[in-house]
């Protein structure tokens, strides 16, 4: 289990660089949350972990100096709790998708916090490339973007290895534990979430007229799938 967790911090980390450098869209959950199931070999619950945690924060641009919650961290706590939780339970239930991403949620909001706190020291980094740059010192330009770069994927690898470490045992642990009650909130949560994202995207797009007959729709479905028990 350890191994795993130090993998996927080490990869989500190496992902995570896409939204300072690269910016190929590959840090996006939709893609980054199936890669990390994919190396957990259960890309079907990245897919969907990916998707939600799309759908939750698609309003939250990265405009200006606003910097939105760290959903590519999310995404990559979610689908490993659920990845590696679920190989250690045998099944990577609805219940436990879920959960998972409620845990993770917090995360992001959290590594949102370290975004700005590296976006802040940075600023001393940048005023010292400026002084290179009056000096024509590019290679001294260079080795202060890679020190950037290097800082992103410490505080994002660091990040990642304490939270696994203290979410999956935690989850093994307690998730066998939960009554009924606690089973059917999270079953419920798991139908409730598509359309909490699907909610949000349609008020970015200003069609809050449609937001009530997408509701009534999702309420039919997740009703319908409850009793067939799908």
């Amino acid at each position: 289990m350890f191994v795993k967790i130090i993998l996927i911090s080490f990869c989500g980390s190496l992902l995570c660089l896409d939204r300072i450098f690269i910016q190929a869209m590959i840090s996006r959950p939709v893609v980054i949350a199936p890669i990390i199931g994919f190396l957990l070999n259960n890309v079907y619950a990245g897919l969907i972990i990916g998707a939600l945690i799309e759908l939750i924060w698609i309003d939250r641009l990265p405009l200006g100096t606003y910097i939105p919650p760290n959903d590519s961290i999310a995404a990559v706590t979610a689908t490993s709790i659920a990845g590696i939780a679920g190989s250690s339970l045998g099944r990577v239930s609805p219940e436990l998708i879920a959960l998972s991403v409620l845990l993770a949620i917090p995360c992001g909001i959290i590594a949102k916090q370290i975004d700005v706190m590296i976006v802040k020291s940075n600023n001393a980094i940048s005023d010292k490339a400026l002084d290179d740059a009056k000096e024509n010192n590019i290679k001294a330009i260079e080795r202060k973007n890679y020190l950037g770069l290097f800082k992103v994927f410490i505080f994002y690898g660091v990040f990642l290895l304490a939270i696994q470490t203290l979410f999956i045992p935690s989850v093994i642990w307690m998730y066998p534990r939960f009554n009924e009650t606690i089973l059917k909130a999270l079953s419920l949560t798991y139908y409730f979430l598509p359309l909490l994202g699907i909610a949000v995207a349609i008020n970015m797009l200003k069609l809050r007229r449609t937001i009530p007959i997408v509701c009534a729709v999702f309420l039919v479905a997740a009703i319908l799938l409850e009793i067939l028990h799908v």
